[in-house]
């Protein structure tokens, strides 16, 4: 398999004014390119700030992240912004523009990069029509359900033909029934589209079921790595407390 983004001995150290944290110790890591990469582990152990590297969102303290061949530490700032078109991310809380519509909150990543305007609305209308909201084009943010906005979020984060989609806690806000239909159209999409997709998840079915790898982490480091059969058959004791606790 080819990987589309090699992690390599990535570090990231927190300074604050009267101590540092380290957040990542060493990760070393490749995501094929179509897969989806589940990351489970407790509160605390890097999981976002290694998600959030993989795009500089934060930059690594040291190591290398390269993404389709490019080393993300020797992009200048625009080339970096660049890159970041093809690397979507959602997040738990949505981040969406509560005084723009629907509509108009995904033709807006399109905007950013010059697309026209009859051009990103008919995009942005085919990418509703995929997440099942093209009825709430015209609605606005507030009007909608946790599940609602975080469609909307999905779609946005489409709209500029991504080819990763980075997770950083999408479903931990929604109520379980929720949570299955989003991991559900993730899924779809990762399959329609061959997107790969970096999730964090709580949600130990969709790590077994779906992901096709998955990694364990706790204090910054990477436990355990492997399918999903191999992870949740392991015999490393913090792996299977872990899974036992939120599985049950």
């Amino acid at each position: 398999m080819e990987p589309i983004i090699q992690i390599k001995n990535v570090t990231k150290t927190f300074i604050g004014k009267d101590n540092q944290v380290e957040a990542l110790k060493g990760i070393s890591l490749d995501i094929n390119k179509g897969d989806i990469y589940g990351i489970i582990g407790m509160s605390g152990a890097g999981k976002s700030t290694l998600v959030r590297c993989l795009n500089y969102l934060e930059k690594p303290t040291t190591g290398t992240v390269v993404v389709e061949d490019q080393d993300l530490s020797t992009l200048t700032e625009a080339e970096l912004r660049k890159v970041r078109t093809g690397i979507a991310m959602i997040f738990q809380h949505f981040n969406l523009l509560m005084q723009r519509s629907v509509l108009d909150n995904v033709c807006f990543p399109m905007e950013i990069v010059g697309v026209k305007k009859q051009a990103a609305r008919k995009r942005a209308m085919e990418l509703l029509e995929i997440v099942g909201l093209k009825e709430k084009a015209d609605a606005y943010p507030s009007q909608l359900s946790g599940g609602q906005k975080q469609r909307v979020a999905i779609a946005r984060a489409l709209a500029n033909t991504p080819k990763i989609l980075l997770c950083d806690e999408a479903t931990s806000a929604l109520d379980p029934t929720t949570t299955k239909e989003i991991l559900k159209l993730l899924q779809d999409i990762n399959k329609q589209y061959g997107i790969t997709i970096v999730i964090i998840t709580h949600e130990m079915a969709f790590a077994k079921d779906i992901s096709h790898r998955v990694i364990f982490m706790e204090g910054g480091v990477i436990v355990e790595e492997g399918t999903p059969d191999e992870l949740f058959s392991s015999e490393n004791a913090r792996v299977r407390e872990f899974i036992g606790k939120v599985s049950a």
